[in-house]
């Protein structure tokens, strides 16, 4: 029965199909089924080993006709310590669900052939060629072959012609050409003679490490490279429906390392092609594109000018082939990402709009956009295939799934995460408003404990996002429901410089961190201490990247915290001009050190002043291959409070990025987070670090991660 109230409270999300099967399933179950209702087994908090159990659904793609989609389904493997993924297929209305792929090396980027013969993928699996390379398979099933056999590049993007006769490849040179007859090549010097010179995954960026298009001849089975442009990275491209032109996102600036200035650009299907630049804007045209349904025109996102491109909240954009660009919900202050066009002509975006993210219509000549869905949630990853759309929707108690999205409903495709949800006693999440001393009104999501009685005062965590340009919304976190599970409220804030407020709200913080940011965490704490759920004797503060930086900053403004964790953070942006991959950023925004170095000294008060200021006990943490906030923000911040005998210890993953790969080190995080808290937060007689585990096993070089 408790599934099936859930089922009822899904409802509007799912269907009113599904809404009917439940009302049914209810009416029966009542009527004559009640001592198996008394039976139901009760449901469970949340757990650590839930971490391996959780399918991360993803990469939704639709066949031609319409009929079926592919999508990745990944789990952390903690045995073999790495990420694990595997396609399945699915009939649209829902007859057929299973798994296509197999074996110990995972499948990603699954596609049809439009043809409707194949399904192809990337995969590393061992084959006649080594490293990632596309892989085929029968549309009727059977064993997957190697398609192509690419050398001395990276592939790291395909996608079919119309046609079925050929694929557009994203080509990277290698760092180091193929190993011949299984031995090793050893590694060369590095030669560097670029501005923007280091990248996170990346690593140290050669002169010709640069992204390309490419033309693969299937018949042939050759490749040849789409333009004539040398020394610029060629991304996002997509086919015009008649797979005559290619369209493209580019940097062709004198030089490209310094400045955001990135365009839309077409070129002619074939080999050696001049590219055709089609938009003008000082600063980001791209993101993914959509070909309108006629091939005369291309959706795509433009932001921010170059200023204040890390704060974009980028809008809707069309421009036709001969360069006319206008502007669908001219003054739909919110931002917008992955368009995609309906045969009717209707064009859609998905907005993030103040803790939700949903898609929305948009006005082609007009000021708005009309919100698909109404309840709160977060959609994500949607794709169009004639007047089919799917997209990945979750909420606060729900993990993401696959729905077909029709008119203003979902209708659920999969149900990877059922199974686990009908165990979980999972938390909801509330709206909360605060303000803060300066009168701006800002907006958080505040969740207490499992169990929780109105009233009652309890150890809370203001857990803060990173970006800072992005938001916390109403979807799953596992970190909110862990850390509720274990007795803490969890306050997520949306300060200034989020997203999902307007332009104005998220460029507040400007060459001004800090200061703005601080004001508004301290003032949503102040909120929920006021609301009598937060003990204001027990309060923790953590976060991640921009959220590390934060954690740093507020516990340099105050002492209220007694417990803090700094991931991937930093406390002294002169420490970290030339050492991060912001070089961009540190020009455009802060300027260079020899010319504002009173900003750059002001901005680093949490070092600089620390032994007036840093009193909270902390956890530093990060990865030691890091190039987005290099591991020594960390290790700078945990020297000064060891120098001035304040609680403090830096945990150093190896081999990790800035966002992790290793299932093991993923867990870890989490004990060590908790095991802070509990000892310095909570005040339990615990130890604040867990016992150490055995060591992990080395990890390939170029994995992604959360």
């Amino acid at each position: 029965m408790l599934a099936t109230v859930d089922l009822l409270r899904r409802g509007h999300r799912i269907g009113n199909s599904v809404v009917a099967v439940a009302f049914t399933l209810a009416a029966t179950l009542l009527a004559g089924s009640m001592g198996a209702v008394a039976q139901a087994p009760a449901k469970r908090a949340i757990t650590l080993d839930d971490l391996g159990k959780i399918g991360r659904v993803g990469s939704p793609v639709i066949s031609a006709d319409g009929q079926w989609l592919i999508y990745s389904v990944s789990h952390p493997d903690f045995k073999e310590d790495k990420g694990h993924s595997d396609l399945w297929i699915e009939r649209w209305d829902g007859s057929d669900n299973r798994q296509i792929t197999f074996g110990k090396e995972g499948a990603s980027h699954p596609e049809f052939s439009p043809d409707g013969k194949y399904i192809s993928f990337l995969s590393s699996r061992t084959g006649p060629a080594k490293g990632n390379q596309v892989w085929l398979m029968s549309r009727s099933g059977g064993e997957p072959e190697q398609f192509t056999a690419i050398k001395d590049y990276e592939l790291e993007d395909y996608t079919w012609s119309p046609d079925s006769k050929r694929l557009l490849l994203t080509l990277q040179p290698k760092d180091e050409p193929d190993a011949e007859d299984g031995k090793p090549v050893p590694p060369k010097p590095i030669v560097i003679d670029r501005y923007h010179f280091k990248q996170d995954v990346e690593g140290y960026l050669r002169d010709d490490e640069r992204s390309a298009l490419y033309l693969y001849d299937i018949e042939a089975k050759k490749f040849d490279k789409l333009t004539i442009d040398k020394n610029v990275d060629e991304e996002d491209a997509v086919w015009s429906p008649d797979g005559q032109s290619i369209a493209f996102v580019s940097n062709h600036d004198a030089d490209p390392d310094r400045t955001y200035n990135s365009d839309v650009f077409v070129a002619a299907a074939k080999a050696g092609s001049t590219a055709k630049k089609l938009t003008a804007w000082d600063g980001q045209d791209g993101g993914h594109l959509a070909w309108s349904p006629d091939g005369k025109s291309i959706a795509y996102t433009q932001g921010a000018g170059a200023a204040l491109a890390l704060y974009s909240q980028g809008k809707a954009a069309v421009v036709t082939l001969d360069g006319k660009v206008t502007y669908p919900a001219a003054k739909y202050d919110r931002a917008m990402n992955q368009p995609c066009w309906l045969p009717d002509g209707k064009l859609l975006y998905l907005a993030s709009d103040d803790r939700s993210e949903y898609p929305a219509e948009v006005e082609q000549n007009g000021d708005s956009a009309q919100r698909l869905l109404a309840e709160p949630g977060a959609a994500m990853g949607m794709v169009c295939k004639g007047d089919h759309i799917a997209l990945l929707h979750s909420d606060d108690t729900h993990m993401p799934e696959l729905f077909a999205l029709e008119g203003h409903s979902l209708r659920q495709l999969t149900s990877v995460n059922a199974k686990l949800e009908a165990e979980l006693n999972l938390a909801s999440t509330q709206d909360i408003t605060s303000k803060s001393k300066d009168g701006t009104e800002v907006h958080g999501l505040l969740t207490t404990p499992l169990g929780y009685k109105p009233g009652e005062k309890v150890p809370m965590i203001l857990f803060i996002h990173g970006g800072p340009n992005g938001q916390d919304a109403h979807s799953f976190s596992f970190d909110r429901q862990w850390f509720v599970a274990n007795g803490y409220a969890f306050l997520n804030v949306n300060y200034r410089g989020s997203a999902g407020r307007g332009q104005d709200y998220a460029k507040a913080i400007f060459a001004d961190w800090g200061h703005l940011e601080v004001m508004d965490l301290l003032g949503a704490v102040d909120q929920v201490v006021s609301m009598g759920v937060a003990d204001p004797n027990k309060l923790g503060i953590g976060g991640w990247s921009y959220g590390g930086i934060l954690t740093d900053y507020t516990t340099a403004s105050t002492d209220r915290f007694k417990g803090a964790s700094s991931g991937a953070g930093m406390a002294a942006p002169l420490s970290f001009f030339g050492v991060d991959e912001y070089i961009k950023q540190y020009a455009y925004e802060l300027g260079v050190p020899w010319k504002n170095k009173d900003l750059y000294i002001k901005l680093s008060y949490p070092l600089l002043e620390a032994d007036k200021r840093m009193h909270t006990p902390t956890l530093y943490m990060g990865g030691t291959s890091d190039f987005n906030v290099p591991l020594v923000g960390g290790e700078q911040m945990y020297q000064t409070l060891r120098a001035l005998n304040v609680p403090t210890e830096l945990i150093v993953y190896p081999g990790q990025f800035h966002g992790f790969t290793r299932p093991s080190f993923i867990r870890d995080r989490y004990e060590r987070w908790m095991a802070w808290y509990d000892h310095y937060v909570k005040g339990l007689n615990v130890p604040a670090t867990p016992a150490p585990k055995p060591a992990a096993k080395p990890e390939e070089k170029k994995q992604t991660g959360q």
